[in-house]
């Protein structure tokens, strides 16, 4: 049954300046997987100089990634009465996906190979430094094991449903910035092929309540269908304080591209 009288805005942050990777295929998958199940869907695109009453008005939040120079304006822009709000949906359990430059910048602070500093919002217990040039980016295929953070997602919303086949997560990373996370995130998987945060400590992104930083480029909802599930679901289930039970969708495609990318790494999921 589709779930026609449902409705969801989505606030998509400053998709002009982060969204260099492709992210915005992150937006694609949201809004057809909404209107495959017959639920309204609006993209409210919150770009430099938007009001911050905005965000309020936006049931999921997105922001992709970018380079240095583009974090830099955006941090420009971010005003305290943004940040203040932000930080008032996340804590409220608002969901939202953070990639890469965007996840980075929730953070404490990204720490630039020279040495600057460029002041993130502080709403995520991380913080990120770039080793500088002598340093391995870190780029390439990854595959995450997200069992037992999306199972701990799962049990606390408001319905229970068995986990899907397979809950490990594909994609691709790029990046010279390395994230550690503090006592109050946990991280969004375990690495099983790739670098994750830093290369060194088997972690790849962050979750705090609803809301989900990564450094997966890919973009990652497409060719992991389950976190967008999860993603729509949690923001339904906020907006109309009630269980959800979203509608299957055929994901045969989805699960295909997963298993190509599994198999040249050797890895079986």
């Amino acid at each position: 049954m589709k779930n026609i009288k449902h409705n969801l805005v989505i606030g998509w942050l400053y998709p002009e300046l982060m969204s260099t990777y492709g992210d915005r295929g992150n937006i694609i998958c949201l809004q057809k997987r909404c209107e495959w199940r017959g639920i309204n869907v609006e993209v409210k695109r919150l770009d430099v100089g938007f009001p911050y009453e905005q965000l309020a008005t936006c049931h999921l939040l997105f922001m992709g990634g970018a380079q240095d120079n583009q974090q830099k304006i955006v941090s420009h822009d971010f005003s305290k009465e943004k940040a203040k709000e932000l930080k008032k949906m996340v804590e409220d359990g608002i969901p939202g996906l953070y990639i890469c430059g965007a996840y980075q910048f929730l953070g404490r602070y990204y720490k630039e190979a020279d040495g600057t500093i460029i002041k993130g919002l502080g709403i995520l217990d991380l913080y990120t430094e770039n080793p500088g040039e002598n340093h391995e980016r870190l780029i390439g295929n990854i595959v995450v094991n997200a069992r037992s953070m999306l199972h701990v997602a799962r049990r606390e919303s408001s319905t229970s449903h068995a986990l899907p086949a397979t809950t490990h997560l594909v994609g691709f990373e790029n990046h010279g910035g390395c994230t550690y996370l503090g006592k109050d995130v946990k991280p969004l998987g375990k690495v099983i092929k790739g670098f994750g945060n830093n290369g060194t400590d088997g972690a790849e992104g962050a979750v705090y309540k609803n809301s989900f930083g990564s450094y997966l480029h890919g973009p990652i909802l497409p060719k992991n269908p389950v976190l967008a599930d999860l993603l729509i679901k949690l923001a339904l289930e906020k907006k109309y304080d009630s269980p959800i039970n979203l509608s299957p969708l055929d994901d045969s495609l989805e699960i295909k591209a997963q298993n190509t990318i599994a198999k040249r790494l050797n890895i079986k999921i």
